[in-house]
């Protein structure tokens, strides 16, 4: 019989003398002592951070919380001037068309009094240089020096006036030039121009490129110059001189006449008036 032990004088089956009394008939694991309670941990130490660090992390979260702040103002600023750049260019639209209109208007109103209609002489011309530096005297060479074509193929806007006509009639045997129209002008310089930034060939691949350097003159986009360019405006020098020369590409199908000959003698070279528009799509 058990002994008394626990309540009511029954021994308690689970106590561990009543299991060590029945070894022979258990597993021996059963029969092992409890473990002692493991020894306490030591507590961990307090991670401290360099004085140098925290400096370090106040001013990056500076940095980071002003970028975000002037991020906020750049793109503010940037809608209000694409909405500016909109109207602008809208206003050019209107401008360019009221003056084809006109010129349509004038020639009919000639036509009908049995009159002749003679458009004022053009402002603009386009230069392509045509020919290399071979049997070149010192005086055409100069002369391609300062009108920036320093190599075959190259292009540049230039303001007609006394002084470049007769510029452009020393170098005449070198060059192809004419009287260009909106739509070549508007394609050379969305497709060929680049920008000379501190003597430096760059890609305009924003306005910005062009309001940092130009937007003292009022022009910040590429539909300012195009206009200030194809119109002659009063800061035609300093747009012109921001355009890198244009690399030009040999003539689709190559050129259809001699170059040493003139133009009106079934050659390449010389005045060609607005035919200097279809030259230059076959180079664009």
């Amino acid at each position: 019989m058990s002994k008394p032990n626990g309540v009511g004088g029954v021994e308690n089956p689970h106590s561990y003398s009543y299991f060590e009394r029945l070894h022979p008939y258990l597993p021996a694991r059963l029969l092992c002592r409890p473990r002692s309670a493991s020894p306490a941990k030591p507590a961990k130490k307090v991670v401290t951070v360099p004085e140098s660090v925290l400096k370090k992390r106040k001013t990056l979260e500076k940095i980071n919380a002003d970028r975000a702040a002037k991020a906020v103002i750049a793109k503010k600023d940037a809608k209000n001037k694409r909405q500016v750049i909109f109207k602008r260019a809208e206003s050019y639209v209107k401008e360019y068309r009221s003056k084809e209109r006109d010129e349509i208007r004038l020639k009919r109103a000639a036509k009908a009094n049995n009159s002749f209609y003679v458009p004022a002489e053009a402002k603009l011309a386009f230069v392509v240089r045509i020919k290399g530096i071979n049997k070149l005297a010192p005086k055409p060479r100069k002369i391609l020096q300062l009108l920036r074509l320093t190599k075959i193929n190259a292009g540049v806007f230039v303001k007609l006036n006394k002084a470049t006509l007769q510029m452009l009639q020393w170098v005449s045997p070198y060059i192809a030039w004419g009287y260009p129209n909106l739509k070549t002008t508007r394609e050379l310089i969305y497709k060929r121009a680049f920008a000379k930034v501190d003597k430096q060939r760059i890609p305009i691949h924003d306005n910005s490129v062009v309001e940092t350097t130009l937007g003292k003159y009022g022009v910040i986009c590429i539909e300012d110059i195009i206009h200030e360019i194809f119109t002659v405006g009063p800061n035609f020098k300093q747009v012109n001189n921001f355009l890198w020369p244009f690399a030009l590409s040999n003539p689709t199908g190559g050129f259809r006449g001699k170059k040493v000959r003139h133009f009106t003698e079934g050659g390449e070279c010389g005045n060609r008036e607005d035919k200097i528009n279809e030259l230059v799509q076959r180079m664009n």
